[in-house]
């Protein structure tokens, strides 16, 4: 019996829309993970890189589970230097930078090797509705 391998020329990618308007951050952000790394293709392989493209819309109204998690969620960074670490909370990093929020969501949630950062590469986030791509895009439905 013969093993056939799945070969990265045979992959076709697509484009997948994702409106995070009202979506909560987890569930959306496993959506994403499953995209990017290909786990719902028939011809899935750990070891290629056959996810696909996705574009992620309205990243500025993305809820969580619940209110009081807005002011308990923190994310942390550090400068390397004593004393050097800066916290914000959900609210204030949703209002700076809302791409970084989803888009350090979905990169927990991928495996920790080259591979993931070279998937990672083909998440667009946008804060608002507006999106520079033109190719032929399936809408995702988030409930």
């Amino acid at each position: 019996m013969i093993t056939k391998s799945n070969k990265l020329k045979n992959e076709d990618r697509k484009w997948y829309l994702i409106d995070a308007k009202g979506a909560t951050l987890g569930r959306i952000s496993t959506i994403i993970a499953d995209l990017l790394r290909g786990k719902g293709k028939p011809t899935y392989t750990p070891n290629l890189d056959s996810g696909d493209n996705v574009i992620v819309i309205n990243a500025a109204e993305v809820e969580l589970s619940k209110e009081s998690n807005k002011e308990k969620k923190m994310y942390y960074r550090h400068s390397g230097y004593p004393g050097g670490i800066k916290k914000e909370t959900f609210v204030e990093a949703i209002e700076k930078h809302p791409q970084k929020v989803i888009f350090d969501a979905v990169k927990g949630m991928m495996p920790k090797n080259k591979l993931a950062k070279a998937q990672l590469t083909r998440l667009k986030v946008y804060s608002g509705v507006e999106h520079p791509h033109t190719q032929e895009i399936i809408n995702v439905e988030v409930k």
